[in-house]
């Protein structure tokens, strides 16, 4: 009652007051009619002043900066695009081309964007950018500027894998380079991955025209990855730029690991860990080096069907007493030495007893035939029992190179952990989650070969 009492004398009270303002008034009302008009002169003075709003201070005005500047004359390639606002924030940046699409990223304070990657050669770009100032207002910059033709360009070729392949879980990725790189860290840098599981894994450069990444552990079977080479406008030295960008998807298949025994005459293929097949075979006969199959981790690189093999690529021509000529079928490529696992219907009778060939592993039409229909590019191939060891610059005998060791082919001297998001540089050996590879590892150049077995 009382609280609701004093509420409506409240409501009341100001409609007396203003009632009474133009009649004789008590020095107590006085005081505060004098106190209201004050502070409404004063509302109202301020309204008449800034229509409502405060002026601007030229103090918090944002500055915004874009280099290269507008009208810039022709900037070198790997030149980046860097945008900073002083009193304020970045709100968007907007670079358009002709060329590859431009991708940059803000710091956290967002007074800065900058490109990731290099420019493309020979384009011209345009950056439109916007930033909102500490006083609320925004400033809209525009910068055209247009990058040189360098006089000399870096030709770049992915060997493998190839964009959509399914791949096996020894699978290396593999750039060759017509020309010497002599800034191997810059072209480095260049490079991204994304893997749907997560693994570690290093580039390797054999000189400067192969370099070649690969896992330290297999591929986890089942997984999906991408690769991104950022070359285009790429400074790998000697005034040397790149001018060609990759982006391969491919995807790990099934796990197939394959051994091969030359004292047991057999191989053994298993499909996800489960032995799916036992072949007799028949191996180098040896008694010198390129007649002995070569001992170690092998990948399947390429299938022929037919593959001409001819002993005058290894130097025995025709006059040769050993020289042959023998177009053979079924043919799975495991090295740049001629070796190939093919179908040998002449020396069935040696398969599972005996080592005849030149240096292939030779097995029957059937089994031959099933074996090259199975394979992928990329599954791992072990040979026991042999005297050659397998170069790891031997085809894709990368994996006879200890880790430590390839880890050490890195410009940057480090491995990588790829995961969707991306790959991060790995500072301490950290074993990330994939599949038991051999302990030996790998290396090195990527060629077609020859074909020097019967």
């Amino acid at each position: 009652m009382r609280v609701g009492s004093w509420g409506t004398r409240g409501v009341g009270r100001p409609a007396a007051t203003v009632r009474r303002r133009c009649g004789p008034a008590g020095p107590r009302r006085r005081r505060t009619a004098l106190l209201l008009g004050a502070a409404l002169a004063a509302a109202g003075g301020a309204a008449a002043c800034d229509g409502g709003e405060r002026a601007p201070d030229p103090r918090e005005a944002v500055r915004l900066e874009v280099a290269p500047a507008d009208g810039s004359a022709l900037i070198r390639p790997d030149s980046p695009i860097d945008v900073r606002a002083r009193n304020g924030t970045i709100e968007n940046v907007t670079v358009t081309t002709k060329g590859t699409r431009v991708e940059g990223g803000l710091n956290r304070e967002r007074d800065r964007w900058r490109s990731r990657w290099a420019l493309d050669p020979d384009t011209h770009y345009t950056v439109v950018a916007t930033a909102l100032g500490r006083d609320g207002r925004t400033r809209t910059v525009t910068s055209v500027f247009g990058t040189a033709r360098p006089d000399r360009t870096l030709e770049a070729a992915l060997t493998a894998p190839d964009h959509g392949e399914t791949v096996g879980v020894g699978m290396p990725i593999v750039l060759r380079f017509a020309q010497e790189v002599t800034d191997r860290a810059a072209v480095e840098r260049a490079l991204e991955l994304f893997s749907s599981r997560p693994v570690e894994g290093a580039w390797h450069w054999f000189d400067g025209q192969n370099l070649v990444f690969r896992t330290r552990n297999y591929w986890p079977a089942q997984t999906d990855v991408r690769f991104r080479a950022h070359l285009s406008g790429v400074h790998a030295g000697g005034g040397l730029y790149g001018t060609r960008n990759f982006d391969v998807r491919f995807r790990v298949g099934d796990q197939h690991i394959i051994r091969a025994d030359e004292d047991r005459h057999t191989m053994w293929v298993t499909h996800n860990g489960r032995l799916v097949r036992t072949i007799p075979i028949s191996m180098g006969r040896g008694g010198i080096e390129k007649y002995t199959t070569t001992n170690g981790v092998h990948l399947t690189m390429e299938k022929g069907n037919p593959v001409i093999m001819d002993s005058a690529t290894v130097g025995c021509g025709p006059g040769c007493p050993d020289y042959y000529r023998q177009i053979v079928y079924y043919a799975v490529r495991i090295s740049n030495s001629g070796e190939y696992v093919h179908s040998a219907p002449w020396s069935v009778g040696s398969q599972g007893s005996a080592n005849v060939s030149h240096g292939c592993v030779n097995a029957s039409p059937e089994n031959a035939r099933w074996f090259y229909d199975f394979v992928y590019r990329g599954d791992p191939l072990t040979v026991t029992g042999s005297s050659r060891e397998l170069e790891p610059d031997n085809g894709w005998g990368y994996w006879q190179m200890k880790w430590d060791d390839w880890v050490k082919g890195s410009a940057l001297n480090r491995s990588l952990l790829v995961g969707p998001n991306g790959s991060t540089p790995v500072r301490t050996a950290v074993q990330a989650p994939s599949q038991a590879g051999p302990r030996s590892s790998p290396g090195a150049h990527e060629g077609r070969g020859t074909a020097t077995d019967d």
